[in-house]
Protein backbone atom coordinates (compact mmCIF):
# COMPACT_ATOMS: atom_id res chain seq x y z
CA UNK A 1 0.00 0.00 0.00
CA UNK A 2 1.16 3.59 -0.79
CA UNK A 3 0.70 6.28 1.39
CA UNK A 4 -0.03 9.65 0.54
CA UNK A 5 3.27 11.27 0.76
CA UNK A 6 4.66 8.63 -1.32
CA UNK A 7 1.94 9.24 -3.50
CA UNK A 8 2.57 13.06 -3.54
CA UNK A 9 5.90 12.76 -4.15
CA UNK A 10 5.60 10.48 -7.72
CA UNK A 11 5.70 12.66 -10.97
CA UNK A 12 2.06 13.74 -11.83
CA UNK A 13 1.42 13.10 -16.01
CA UNK A 14 -0.76 16.64 -15.65
CA UNK A 15 1.58 18.72 -13.63
CA UNK A 16 3.21 21.87 -15.78
CA UNK A 17 6.19 21.38 -13.27
CA UNK A 18 6.42 17.86 -13.41
CA UNK A 19 6.43 18.50 -17.19
CA UNK A 20 8.87 20.77 -17.22
CA UNK A 21 11.06 19.11 -15.18
CA UNK A 22 10.83 15.99 -17.50
CA UNK A 23 11.99 18.14 -20.19
CA UNK A 24 8.33 17.84 -21.87
CA UNK A 25 8.05 21.57 -22.04
CA UNK A 26 10.66 23.80 -22.73
CA UNK A 27 12.03 25.97 -20.66
CA UNK A 28 15.28 27.82 -19.60
CA UNK A 29 16.43 26.49 -16.53
CA UNK A 30 18.31 28.79 -15.04
CA UNK A 31 20.32 26.49 -12.24
CA UNK A 32 19.65 22.99 -11.78
CA UNK A 33 20.93 21.38 -8.83
CA UNK A 34 19.17 17.93 -9.61
CA UNK A 35 16.77 18.07 -6.76
CA UNK A 36 15.83 21.70 -7.53
CA UNK A 37 15.53 23.80 -10.55
CA UNK A 38 14.69 27.82 -11.04
CA UNK A 39 12.94 29.60 -14.11
CA UNK A 40 11.36 32.77 -14.60
CA UNK A 41 8.09 33.15 -13.79
CA UNK A 42 6.15 33.43 -17.36
CA UNK A 43 3.43 36.01 -15.70
CA UNK A 44 5.83 38.48 -13.76
CA UNK A 45 4.42 40.24 -10.77
CA UNK A 46 8.06 42.39 -10.14
CA UNK A 47 11.03 42.74 -12.59
CA UNK A 48 12.51 39.76 -11.25
CA UNK A 49 10.00 36.62 -10.51
CA UNK A 50 11.84 34.06 -10.25
CA UNK A 51 10.11 30.47 -9.47
CA UNK A 52 12.27 27.68 -7.22
CA UNK A 53 10.65 24.38 -8.24
CA UNK A 54 11.75 20.76 -6.50
CA UNK A 55 11.71 17.91 -9.38
CA UNK A 56 10.23 15.87 -6.64
CA UNK A 57 6.20 16.14 -7.15
CA UNK A 58 4.68 17.81 -3.45
CA UNK A 59 1.14 19.23 -4.14
CA UNK A 60 2.03 22.31 -1.77
CA UNK A 61 4.23 23.60 1.63
CA UNK A 62 1.24 21.86 2.86
CA UNK A 63 2.73 18.41 2.00
CA UNK A 64 6.23 18.51 3.32
CA UNK A 65 7.00 16.78 6.22
CA UNK A 66 9.71 15.83 8.22
CA UNK A 67 11.80 13.83 5.53
CA UNK A 68 11.24 17.34 3.00
CA UNK A 69 13.68 19.04 5.52
CA UNK A 70 16.50 19.07 3.25
CA UNK A 71 14.55 19.82 0.04
CA UNK A 72 13.15 23.14 2.08
CA UNK A 73 16.83 23.90 2.98
CA UNK A 74 18.21 23.58 -0.61
CA UNK A 75 15.21 25.49 -2.19
CA UNK A 76 15.96 28.35 0.52
CA UNK A 77 19.72 28.20 -0.47
CA UNK A 78 18.74 28.47 -4.12
CA UNK A 79 16.26 31.16 -3.88
CA UNK A 80 18.95 32.95 -1.76
CA UNK A 81 21.27 32.08 -5.21
CA UNK A 82 18.86 32.97 -7.47
CA UNK A 83 18.51 36.33 -6.01
CA UNK A 84 21.95 37.13 -6.05
CA UNK A 85 22.39 36.25 -9.28
CA UNK A 86 19.58 38.55 -10.38
CA UNK A 87 20.80 41.26 -8.75
CA UNK A 88 18.04 41.84 -6.07
CA UNK A 89 19.91 40.39 -2.84
CA UNK A 90 21.48 43.92 -2.08
CA UNK A 91 18.40 45.58 -2.40
CA UNK A 92 15.99 43.24 -0.98
CA UNK A 93 13.56 40.62 -2.21
CA UNK A 94 10.63 38.53 -1.18
CA UNK A 95 10.22 35.02 -0.83
CA UNK A 96 6.45 33.52 -1.44
CA UNK A 97 5.08 30.14 -1.57
CA UNK A 98 1.30 30.15 -1.90
CA UNK A 99 -0.45 26.71 -0.86
CA UNK A 100 -4.32 26.08 -1.68
CA UNK A 101 -7.01 27.85 -4.04
CA UNK A 102 -7.55 30.36 -1.22
CA UNK A 103 -4.08 31.38 -0.45
CA UNK A 104 -3.37 31.62 -3.84
CA UNK A 105 -1.93 28.86 -5.68
CA UNK A 106 -2.40 28.07 -9.02
CA UNK A 107 -0.21 25.38 -9.94
CA UNK A 108 -0.72 22.06 -7.32
CA UNK A 109 3.45 21.73 -7.46
CA UNK A 110 5.42 22.94 -4.50
CA UNK A 111 7.23 26.07 -5.66
CA UNK A 112 8.64 29.10 -4.28
CA UNK A 113 8.77 32.62 -5.51
CA UNK A 114 11.19 35.03 -5.72
CA UNK A 115 10.47 38.47 -6.78
CA UNK A 116 12.18 41.60 -6.83
CA UNK A 117 13.92 44.63 -8.87
CA UNK A 118 11.48 47.41 -7.42
CA UNK A 119 9.80 48.80 -3.88
CA UNK A 120 7.10 45.27 -2.90
CA UNK A 121 4.17 46.31 -1.52
CA UNK A 122 3.42 46.24 2.37
CA UNK A 123 0.14 43.91 1.87
CA UNK A 124 0.55 40.64 2.19
CA UNK A 125 -3.16 39.33 0.95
Amino acid sequence: MVDASEAQARPASDCLFCKIAAGAIPSEKLHDDGTVFVIADINPQAPVHLLVIPFEHLTSVAAVGANNASLMRNMTMLANEAAKAAGVAKSGYRLVMNTGPEGGQSVAHLHMHVLGGRQLSGQMG
